[in-house]
């Protein structure tokens, strides 16, 4: 295999000549430049990328992790990343972790062994702890509420955007709320439950756990909801329904079960993806492109900051 000693050997130049042609720098005659680049091709030099990413100590490679690949949620946040990287020139490292800790840590360990430069994570399992163990390695960034840490993270208030939603259902008349979530264990969901309970002192109303569902994540896991409605005794007029594609299999459901979107129930989603303007959802807004973006922001930059990214409730149907 051929090096640069042999790449100028054959080119009758320095190896700093050459060094200098295959870092594209100035300085060097068009001669010589000719002369390097014919010896390139005549040996098939194979340039090593990772010692020269040693040498220059950056990859111009940015991490991202993200629990599902397939999910649409995570897909719109990716394509707000992605277009940014282009523009930065960066590419990008994707790890789909299925929320398997050991996942996360493997991202983890390439941005400590500088296989990366930074890391997104778009959700998390690994404890808050172990992230800012692993931050001493490079920019690591978070999609949810940092405050309080010393890492960095683009988030929504999420306590807030469910009270929002929550006073918008009152407001409408509506006084059995239930909601569902994906994980309970999930700092958005932690978040979120204390809006919930809050929510209930204020107006003196009961709170029914059975109008809790969680590991909800898919359309498809709005027919598990319908169904557990269904066999409730006592069932809510109202759900708030954190994932758009959830929400358009709860009101599919409800269609084909004769019962009725919005007199029998009402249906909030959240997200606005593409889907909610289908099928006509009353949801709240988190634009998840403009959240891409400015997580790959910080992810470049050295500053450890937080930035809340502001919510609306979008009403397509009379709820």
């Amino acid at each position: 295999m051929s090096n640069i000693k042999e790449i100028a050997r054959i080119a009758g130049v320095s190896v700093t000549t050459v060094s200098r042609v295959l870092n594209d720098e100035p300085y060097v005659s068009e001669e010589k430049r000719k002369a390097v680049l014919n010896a390139i091709e005549l040996t098939n030099y194979q340039r090593n990328q990772n010692a020269v990413n040693l040498s220059k100590g950056k990859t111009n490679l940015i991490g991202v992790v993200i629990p599902f690949s397939q999910h649409p949620y995570f897909g719109l946040l990716i394509d707000g990343i992605a277009n940014e990287a282009i523009k930065n020139n960066y590419k990008l490292v994707l790890f789909q972790s299925n929320y398997e800790e050991k996942r996360e840590i493997e991202a983890l360990k390439m941005l400590q062994h500088k296989q990366i430069d930074s890391l997104i994570i778009c959700s998390r399992i690994c404890s808050i702890e172990m992230i800012e163990h692993y931050k001493q390695y490079g920019q690591i960034v978070l999609f949810e509420d940092t405050r309080n840490t010393g890492v960095s993270s683009t988030f929504i208030d999420q306590y807030n955007c469910f009270m929002i939603a929550l006073e918008y259902l009152y407001q409408k008349g509506h006084r059995k709320i239930g909601y569902s979530i994906g994980r309970r264990t999930g700092k958005n969901s932690k978040q979120r439950e204390p809006a919930y309970i809050d929510f209930h002192k204020k107006y003196n109303e009961s709170l029914n756990n059975d109008f809790v569902f969680d590991n909800c994540y898919y359309f498809e896991d709005g027919e598990r909801i319908v169904q557990s409605l269904l066999n409730l005794k006592e069932r809510p007029t109202a759900l708030l329904v954190t994932s758009d594609q959830v929400a358009a299999g709860v009101q599919t459901c409800c269609n084909d079960r004769g019962i009725a979107i919005p007199h029998d129930l009402a249906i909030i989603g959240f997200d606005n993806q593409p889907i909610a303007k289908v099928m006509k959802l009353t949801t709240v807004e988190i634009p998840l492109r403009e959240i891409g973006k400015k997580l790959f922001i910080q992810a470049i930059d050295s500053v450890i900051n937080q930035e809340e990214i502001a919510i609306k409730l979008i009403e397509r149907q009379t709820v």
